[in-house]
């Protein structure tokens, strides 16, 4: 039996009606990027939508092809367009892509939000980073943090001395760190203060190009697909909205929602506030997260100039800050000094735990929520004029 409910209105949706849901949000969840990609597919397919992928030409972990796929739902020329985005971090896909699963089997966009949507698209990029969500990394191919990889490389680069101060610290020559490795880091962490040491290690650095949150030296693929993707799709819009999902920050099961936008115009997150209600924000401090130097939102914004844009990032909680950041270190340190097949798969595994929980309650959750501030976003594009 199919484990999705059926979803599909037979002729026009009345202008209110019960929003459609899933029957068994778990069976959206997959063990592997390859499994998961078939799944977003299929549920493509069963609505009759085209899937657009721009293939990789590396191979998976399994040696299955790797591709961004993407699917657009609703009119080429609608006005509106609500953008949702996985995989931006490869490991942190599984998340992602279950929720934009789970979207296209609610049906049309009127079956999700539960009332008629007007001049309205929605476009699912699945798995920007394949490579990353394929071989158990946060990086992509090239070992750039993709969230810090959409900047202007023809400015200077954004400097990030304090990452230097600690590269050694955080990859030191054995793993687990000595005793007085791990006393220097903590020293450092004490003098600098959680935020501080937050903003050293994961604001995004472009100078040690095999450490972490690197940002590169050039665009990297996924960049440059990700910019063509949204060239194609949303040059012609007026307003468009985006949901970028992710993993490994806050509260188990509890979904932030942070305002993502290059611009602090206070508008624009009033705007987003009636829309998605409370917010946090990296510039004021309200957020688990701390400000980036190049997110993807900056090439939303770069490549559909003429847009209203208005996004967010939806990060779901995981295991504890400490547990996820020694799973991101120690498997960091495993490609950094090409550990053996054993202990690479092994911290690959416990890198994919930290940022997935295999867990119906905190799938349940990350469903929930990602199907709300889906539903939230349909509604506030339908407010917005075109």
């Amino acid at each position: 039996m199919n484990a999705f409910a059926t979803l599909t209105p037979s002729g026009p949706p009345p202008e209110s009606q019960e929003p459609a849901d899933i029957a068994d949000a778990a069976a959206l969840f997959s063990s592997s990027y390859a499994q998961a990609r078939q799944r977003f597919r299929d549920a493509a397919c069963r609505r009759d939508l085209v899937v657009e992928s721009t293939v990789l030409d590396l191979a998976g972990a399994d040696g299955e092809e790797l591709a961004i796929d993407v699917v657009r739902d609703g009119p080429a020329d609608a006005a509106r367009l609500l953008i949702v985005i996985s995989g931006v971090h490869g490991v942190e896909g599984y998340c992602g892509s279950a929720v934009q699963t789970g979207l296209l089997e609610l049906g049309p966009p009127e079956s999700a939000a539960g009332k008629r949507v007007r001049d309205t698209a929605v476009l699912y990029i699945h798995a920007v980073n394949p490579w990353g969500f394929s071989h158990s990394r946060r990086v992509t191919q090239e070992n750039v943090d993709l969230n810090r990889n959409c900047i202007d490389f023809d400015a200077p680069l954004p400097v990030n001395a304090a990452y230097g101060e600690i590269h050694d610290l955080l990859l030191p020559e054995t793993w687990p760190p000595t005793p007085a490795d791990a006393a220097a880091l903590a020293a450092y962490a004490e003098r600098v203060g959680p935020k501080g040491m937050q903003r050293a290690v994961s604001l995004g650095q472009y100078t040690y190009a095999d450490g972490m949150f690197f940002g590169g030296q050039a665009p990297t693929w996924s960049n440059r697909a990700l910019r063509a993707i949204l060239r194609r799709h949303g040059r012609e819009c007026r307003q468009i909205g985006s949901i970028d999902i992710h993993t490994g920050l806050g509260p188990y099961g509890h979904g932030e929602r942070i305002f993502a936008s290059p611009d602090q115009d206070a508008n624009i997150l009033e705007r987003a506030q009636r829309w998605w209600g409370e917010l946090t924000s990296v510039h004021t401090g309200t957020s688990s997260s701390v400000p980036m130097t190049g997110p993807v939102q900056f090439a939303q914004f770069d490549e559909c100039p003429q847009a209203q844009h208005t996004n967010i990032c939806l990060e779901f909680g995981t295991w504890p800050a400490e547990q996820v950041q020694q799973a991101l270190r120690a498997e960091h340190w495993s490609w950094r000094r090409g550990a053996d097949a054993n202990r690479t798969a092994a911290a690959r595994a416990a890198l994919k735990a930290a940022f997935y929980p295999d867990a119906a309650d905190w799938k349940a959750a990350i469903w929930r929520q990602g199907r709300e501030a889906f539903v939230q976003a349909l509604i506030g594009l339908q407010r917005v004029p075109v």
